[in-house]
């Protein structure tokens, strides 16, 4: 998986690429048909946005968008949201097929 982080308004520090990366592998790394996935970093008045951007295979293609006070939190909120939404892909795939 090709992962990218794009910052606006925001420095992209290390420690903050290790969580997003880490963040990732652990919870779409079971999801073995992601190409690419891209995050993107903003920060508007008060709250910080985590918007996570997957592209798989078979031309899906998930959003998701987060806010929180706490950029961390925005994060791992996008990312399990991305989360749920492959699984639910992945199981309209499944049940389609049985």
């Amino acid at each position: 998986m090709q992962v990218s982080i794009t910052g606006r308004h925001v420095n992209v520090t290390d420690n903050i690429k290790a969580h997003v990366e880490e963040k990732l592998e652990r919870c779409l790394g079971m999801f073995p048909r992601i190409e690419t996935a891209h995050v993107v970093l903003d920060q508007e008045k008060h709250d910080n946005v985590a918007e996570v951007v997957v592209q798989a295979a078979s031309h899906i293609r998930i959003t998701s968008v987060e806010r929180s006070e706490n950029l961390y939190d925005a994060i791992d909120r996008a990312i399990e949201h991305t989360e749920r939404q492959m699984r639910k892909q992945r199981d309209k795939v499944q049940d389609y097929h049985k």
